[in-house]
């Protein structure tokens, strides 16, 4: 093979497998520690005004709620697997709450406030579909958006800690539509 055709053949190498990965999948933006959210509607928005952290109170305003208590939680499993909070479950390639999401969250938030004692962990997960980059980046904006309204809702930021495992913890193992929507999870793993 010349010379002069090495080049080119190496361009339409890479043009191919571009086209390959690439495909119309969304990527999320870059994650940077410490650093403010971007200008504009993100994960989490729900078409209010972005949540503002409060100082932990006593109190806890649910949005919208109408008189949750600590009561409402079966704490039964607090030892066992899965524990007292619920998954808050996500879309496909989504990492905003939907009304059901935020609700769940309100009620794990009347849960902290009972339970000042409790310290969380939120897990973000994701489906096996994508990259390791790509969802490990995802699952860090599903943690960050039940973790901005917790604290949003009176929940001590100092006692939630963030982390992602993107596709590499899959709750189901299977390769389905419902395998897929059962591991697009932050998990809540409540520790002392």
């Amino acid at each position: 093979m010349p010379v002069r055709r090495l080049p080119l053949l190496a361009v339409a190498v890479l043009a191919a497998l571009a086209m390959a990965c690439g495909g119309s999948t969304k990527r999320p933006p870059a994650i940077t520690q410490g650093a403010p959210p971007p200008p504009g509607p993100g994960p989490g928005d729900y078409g209010g005004p972005r949540p503002q952290p409060v100082d932990s109170g006593p109190d806890v305003v649910p949005l919208g709620g109408e008189g949750l208590s600590s009561s409402d939680f079966d704490v039964s499993g607090e030892d066992g697997e899965g524990g007292p909070l619920a998954d808050v479950l996500f879309g496909y390639d989504q990492a905003d709450l939907s009304d059901e999401a935020r609700a769940l969250v309100e009620r794990h938030a009347v849960w902290l406030q009972a339970h000042r004692e409790a310290k969380v962990t939120i897990e973000g997960h994701c489906d096996e579909r994508g990259t390791v980059e790509y969802n490990l980046a995802l699952g860090e904006l599903r943690a960050k958006a039940v973790r901005d309204l917790l604290v949003s809702l009176g929940v001590d930021g100092s006692r939630l800690r963030v982390v992602s495992y993107g596709k590499e913890r899959p709750l189901d193992p299977g390769n389905n539509e419902s395998a897929w929507a059962r591991n697009r999870r932050a998990h809540l793993a409540v520790r002392r």
